[in-house]
């Protein structure tokens, strides 16, 4: 998903030395064995397309939810008051809560999540390994869409943070673009992730005298084409372990019960995504469980709650245990630190013995095929 704060001291309890990040190396599995053929079709069906349309400026935008500029207080603190000021995110506006962000919450938090951050950063590209795989992921998307035309251009953007989605839009506006497709990479949809990103674009287009036409990708919790990827790359990387897992959990970002009961469908999207990867992979509840992750204050949220779920897990005599993180479209601060570190910690101090995180799709072979076709299908008529 992004990286958004996780549960402050929910770790207060282990005492043992820092474990060092276990992700489990990224398997690229073949695109002929996910969809035959479909890595040489991509290509030529995109060259084909291009070929029918006339050269109009066309824009793609992809946009996650955002980093810090730099691994530093002041830098995350930044961040962090964007982030948690979006009444999309916090749902409040009163006295109290204001007092409480800029009086406790930023301080204490932008020192902890600055530590965080310099244990994952990117130091070669001087940025967060979030901001790097997003890049990527767009210059990747761009190679693939290359024959459709000069005419095709393709960005990428964060909702807090930078490059702004305003500015990215605002290069493509110049650039001649009069249409543009955004699409914010959260398979599953709320209002914190999706909606505060076409918040974001239709203010940048009340302040347009000629607007481009403009589409969203919308949720694809359960398009078949992402299932398939996922249990596809998850059994590729379960191969390659050393050991079986006992238990696998599907750990989605949580959010606050309150919102649900408000009627966002996030809860009702991550239940459908995992019972499409049990029926994919052939789990019951008890092979590939559901939980969710990087709870913030003291408001009821979604359970269960990842940490608890690990660590009860562990005292039940689970030895080996595989988290996958669905719903979130590149590896960021709550997989390589919240999960592979922090859970892990958890999961050995109560008696388990190995666990691995498995690598979100990033820009994988596997991954980027699921982005073009994504991208692909929403051109329609456009290309």
């Amino acid at each position: 998903m992004n990286d958004v704060p996780a549960n402050p001291g929910s770790a207060a309890a282990v005492t043992e030395q820092p474990v060092t990040p276990v992700i489990s190396a990224q398997t690229i599995v073949p695109a002929a064995t996910i969809a035959p053929s479909l890595a040489g079709r991509a290509v030529a069906t995109v060259a084909a397309a291009g070929d029918l349309q006339p050269a109009r400026g066309i824009g793609v935008l992809i946009v996650n939810l955002g980093t810090p500029d730099a691994p530093t207080p002041v830098a995350v603190r930044r961040y962090l008051k964007q982030f948690l000021t979006d009444p999309r995110v916090i749902e409040k506006d009163s006295v109290f809560w204001k007092m409480a962000l800029n009086g406790v919450i930023l301080p204490i938090r932008s020192r902890r999540k600055a530590r965080d951050y310099q244990n994952i950063w990117n130091r070669d590209k001087d940025e967060s390994p979030f901001k790097t795989i997003t890049r990527s992921q767009a210059e990747k998307l761009a190679g693939i869409l290359e024959p459709l035309g000069k005419h095709v251009i393709i960005d990428w953007a964060m909702r807090y943070g930078s490059p702004s989605i305003a500015s990215r839009l605002e290069v493509m506006v110049s650039s001649g673009c009069e249409r543009i497709l955004v699409m914010p990479l959260y398979p599953q949809y709320s209002a914190a992730t999706t909606a505060t990103v076409c918040d974001e674009v239709f203010r940048f287009l009340m302040r347009q005298r000629r607007q481009p036409a403009v589409r969203i990708l919308p949720a694809y919790y359960e398009d078949p084409y992402y299932i398939e990827v996922l249990a596809s790359s998850l059994k590729a990387e379960l191969r390659a372990l050393p050991f079986t897992p006992d238990v696998i959990v599907a750990s989605y970002h949580g959010m606050p019960k309150d919102y649900v009961a408000k009627g966002d469908p996030y809860q009702s999207q991550c239940v459908r995504t995992t019972e499409l990867l049990r029926k994919q992979l052939g789990f019951d509840e008890r092979k590939l469980m559901l939980t969710y992750q990087s709870r913030f204050g003291r408001a009821q949220w979604l359970e269960p709650y990842t940490l608890n779920t690990v660590r009860a897990l562990a005292r039940k005599g689970v030895k080996n245990l595989v988290v996958v993180m669905p719903g979130f479209s590149a590896d960021c601060l709550e997989t390589l630190e919240e999960i592979a570190v922090e859970n892990a910690r958890v999961f050995k101090c109560a008696g388990g013995q190995n666990f691995v995180a498995i690598p979100c799709l990033n820009d994988s072979e596997a991954g980027m095929l699921m982005i073009w076709q994504l991208a692909m299908r929403e051109l329609k008529g456009w290309v």
